[in-house]
């Protein structure tokens, strides 16, 4: 329980995420999704995936110099009104509201990048656990190249998901290894920290991810969806395309390609004088 510094009053638990602006219906149509909406297992497996296959993973909103905010009623106006997509704040924030507004209880935290563990990342990554009707669960639509459904939470084996698997590992005491198996092995993608986030870490966490020159959305755009056998970035002006099987493609994209790319397989519905800024901010063209 946390205090409400302007009255002295306490607040109640999870005060500061309140949503009351947020528009379920609105959220629903977006996704596609008109089945039942009660707190249980299968719901969150339902709208989980067809949140993935809806809303991209974006950044294009830093490359163009609008900034990203990550309170509820921006997120939602960007992601459901204006049929946008974003990074993992965004997506989080506004699943996290979906999910409460249902009626699950949602723990956000926040996650390192990668497995360097000598010279470990800051905190940029947010996801959630969500606890349903039959137990625990990390759902993540928010990652890019992660979980199409969420995975039960804690060290329960690897989890299949069209023809990518997961799974979750114990890290340190205090941290869970989420990986994602490769040709190579097992792949850490992110490490969770379990430790109470605010609102006001999620602020810091997207400042940094969205100015700080060392972040890798700061400088290039970069699009993202994930379908069971394909895995589409566009970075820069790269096209990459990853299969489940592990072989890649990739190349380099003309103005029309990247144009077609975010509209047709991304699915971003940019205008005119959106795409001619963003191709200003691309490599030369080949």
């Amino acid at each position: 329980m946390t205090t409400d510094v302007t009255s002295g009053r306490r607040a109640a638990p999870g005060a500061e995420w309140a949503a009351p602006g947020l528009d379920l219906s609105a959220y629903l149509a977006r996704i596609g999704h008109s089945g039942p909406v009660q707190p249980t297992g299968e719901t969150l497996h339902v709208l989980h995936r067809a949140h993935v296959a809806t809303i991209p993973f974006e950044n294009l909103d830093v490359v163009l110099g609008r900034g990203v905010a990550v309170d509820v009623d921006s997120v939602q106006a960007k992601l459901v009104d204006r049929g946008r997509g974003g990074y993992c704040y965004e997506h989080a924030t506004l699943f996290a509201a979906v999910l409460e507004r249902i009626g699950f209880s949602v723990e956000r935290l926040l996650a390192r990048v990668g497995e360097d563990e000598v010279r470990p990342r800051p905190r940029t990554h947010m996801a959630l656990r969500v606890r349903s009707d039959d137990g625990d669960w990390l759902a993540d639509v928010g990652f890019g190249n992660a979980l199409l459904e969420p995975i039960p939470w804690g060290e329960s084996g690897p989890r299949p998901q069209g023809g990518w698997t997961y799974r979750m590992l114990r890290g340190t005491e205090d941290t869970w290894l989420v990986q994602e198996q490769a040709s190579e092995g097992w792949r850490t993608l992110y490490r969770l920290i379990e430790e109470p986030v605010h609102a006001s870490d999620v602020v810091m966490a997207n400042h940094f991810t969205s100015t700080h020159p060392s972040s890798p959305f700061v400088g290039q755009a970069v699009a993202v969806r994930k379908h069971d056998d394909v895995f589409v970035r566009l970075r820069g002006r790269t096209r990459t395309l990853v299969r489940a099987d592990g072989s890649v493609d990739e190349r380099d994209l003309t103005d029309e390609d990247v144009a077609a790319l975010l509209r047709d397989d991304v699915g971003l519905p940019l205008d005119d004088a959106e795409l001619a800024r963003l191709q200003g901010t691309l490599p030369p063209a080949p």
